[in-house]
């Protein structure tokens, strides 16, 4: 069972999020907040498998909330998701630097929700997408950074990467490279310590970002 922490400042949108999270199997709703502090304060004392945050909240906004929940310096985090009716490039790049581990739109059907929960709740990650593609094809008209990994990237782990940058789960993965489940989760962890990153979205970031995969 994933327990989720629903977070939004309007009461019709949590009790939205609540019923359509409970249709939705192996998922409970553990707890609901207002605003960003009060979000942070039940998250930390519930320990939800995933936290759902709104974007724009009293006191503290969802971008802040992440940050504290789920930053760098956390040495407990908890797995966060993003939801909101904002469609800015500037809030998806600002909430995955925070940590989040997905980002929704409020217009997502229950199965992505669910997807997404699920995802970040296992240590991965899922942006709507919509806002993948268009991440992506931002990335990829930025200039190529000369940053490179600690370790050079096996040949293998390559096609994991541009896998995970197109957006493929994990299982999704092993089903077009034809290796088990353990071993996709392997190279991608290599991935992320040669690379120093934190996660499967910043992986796929940073391989736009320097100019190693195109759309």
């Amino acid at each position: 069972m994933i327990r989720v922490l629903v977070a939004d400042d309007q009461e019709t949108v949590r009790t939205g999020l609540r019923m359509l999270l409970e249709t939705q199997p192996g998922i409970e709703v553990v707890g609901e907040a207002s605003d960003g502090v009060a979000a942070v304060e039940l998250a930390r004392r519930l320990r939800p498998d995933v936290a759902l945050l709104d974007i724009r909240m009293p006191r503290l906004d969802g971008i802040e909330a992440t940050a504290l929940l789920a930053g760098t310096d956390v040495t407990d985090p908890v797995a966060v998701v993003i939801i909101t009716t904002f469609d800015l490039d500037e809030y998806v790049h600002a909430a995955l630097r925070a940590g989040a581990k997905g980002f929704l739109l409020k217009d997502a059907g229950p199965q992505l929700i669910g997807e997404a929960l699920r995802a970040a709740a296992n240590g991965d990650a899922l942006i709507a997408p919509r806002i993948t593609v268009r991440l992506l094809a931002e990335f990829a008209r930025r200039p190529p950074r000369p940053r490179q990994p600690m370790d050079p990237l096996t040949a293998r782990e390559e096609d994991v990467l541009a896998l995970l940058a197109a957006g493929l789960t994990n299982n999704e993965i092993g089903d077009r490279l034809f290796l088990s489940l353990g071993t996709v989760k392997t190279h991608i962890g290599g991935i992320l310590t040669k690379l120093g990153l934190r996660n499967r979205v910043e992986a796929a970031m940073w391989a736009y970002e320097s100019g190693r995969i195109r759309p």
